[in-house]
This record gives structure tokens, C-alpha cells and sequence, in this order.
């Protein structure tokens, strides 16, 4: 049986479905299920998709919480806990599903913002949405400062400022903040070619 070894974070890249987006989850948050999500029912989220990304619960979102959740992937794929991870135990978490190769999910630790790493808002997206909610730039994201970035961004998708979201109003949002996010991946330096 041949090995793979893989670091941590080359495996994250590999096996991840998303990264630790933290606010697109917003239509999933109907918890009555009418349709409409509430400012009550979008905080609600907030909370518990704050308690499921905070790994360590230290109460805080940091590199810290990234490494944890790392660590359980690498936990979840290594069946035989000889601390590789083998072409046969990578294919079978695969064929298993995402539960299986540790991946939460849309909305849970995992939260996918609509697509795999580096696609529509994945891994990289979250990280610079969860860099915006850092209130006063220390590296960390408090509680109390993603709960008032997701409402801000909740205020922002609320186009008529009734204190709810209509799926119409969900859906402009999304496209608004997909387009943002090219925008700022246009706005990037290029790389300059070889040898330049």
C-alpha cells in the first residue's frame, strides 16, 4: 500500500470543500422555513455558525481555530491513525462523502460560500470576509465582532429595510458580494512572467 504524505495544510487544500466563510449562509437561516429569514432568525445563525468555527472555543476566530480544524480532517482521514494518509484511505473518505473526510458542510464549521477552494467565494473568500469582520485588526474575530459583521452584511442585503430577507434579496446580494470578490481578486498584483 503506497503512502502519501501530505502536511496539513497541502491536505486541508486538498480535501476541502470550502473554507471558514462566515456570513453567505444567510438563506439557510430561514428557520421557520417561510421563506423569508428574519433578523432574529439571521443572528440565531450568526451564533451558532460562530460556536462551530471556533474549534479550540476560546471564544475567538484565529489561525488557532484553522490549525484545530487541520488537525481533525487529517484525524478523520487517517483511519488507521498511523498518521499518514494512505491512496486507499484518501479514495474511501472521498467516496464517502464530506461527513467522512471531515468537511461539515454548507453553514457548519466547514461553510462553503458556494464552491470548492478558490472558487465563488470558497476558502480564500471567507478568509478575507472574516479579515473584514476584525473590528480592530488583532489578528482575531471576537463574537461580538461577527455578529455585527453579519448584521451589517444582513442590513446591506435588506434592499427595502423591512428587517427581513426575501429570497429576490438574498439573491442580489449574493451576486453583488460574487461580483466583489472578482473584483478584488482582478484588483491583485499579476505576477510578473519568468525570467522578467
Amino acid at each position: 500500500m503506497k503512502k502519501l504524505t501530505i502536511g496539513l495544510s497541502a491536505l486541508a487544500l486538498a480535501i476541502a470543500a470550502g473554507g471558514t466563510a462566515y456570513a453567505a449562509g444567510a438563506g439557510r437561516g430561514d428557520a421557520d422555513g417561510n421563506g423569508v429569514v428574519t433578523r432574529a432568525e439571521a443572528q440565531t445563525r450568526a451564533a451558532a455558525m460562530f460556536t462551530k468555527m471556533d474549534v479550540n472555543k476560546d471564544g475567538k476566530l484565529d489561525p488557532a481555530d484553522r490549525t484545530a480544524r487541520h488537525s481533525e480532517r487529517f484525524a478523520t482521514l487517517d483511519a488507521n491513525k498511523d498518521g499518514q494518509i494512505s491512496q486507499d484511505e484518501f479514495s474511501a473518505a472521498h467516496q464517502r462523502g464530506p461527513e467522512a473526510r471531515g468537511d461539515r458542510g454548507p453553514g457548519e464549521g466547514g461553510h462553503r460560500m458556494g464552491g470548492r477552494h478558490g472558487k465563488r467565494g470558497g476558502h480564500g473568500g471567507g478568509m478575507m470576509m472574516l479579515g473584514m469582520a476584525d473590528a480592530n485588526k488583532d489578528g482575531a474575530v471576537t463574537q461580538a465582532e461577527f455578529s455585527a459583521a453579519h448584521a451589517k452584511h444582513f442590513d446591506m442585503a435588506d434592499a427595502n429595510k423591512d428587517g427581513s430577507l426575501s429570497a429576490e434579496e438574498r439573491k442580489a446580494a449574493h451576486a453583488k458580494m460574487r461580483e466583489q470578490m472578482r473584483s478584488m481578486r482582478g484588483a491583485a498584483p499579476a505576477t510578473p512572467p519568468a525570467g522578467a
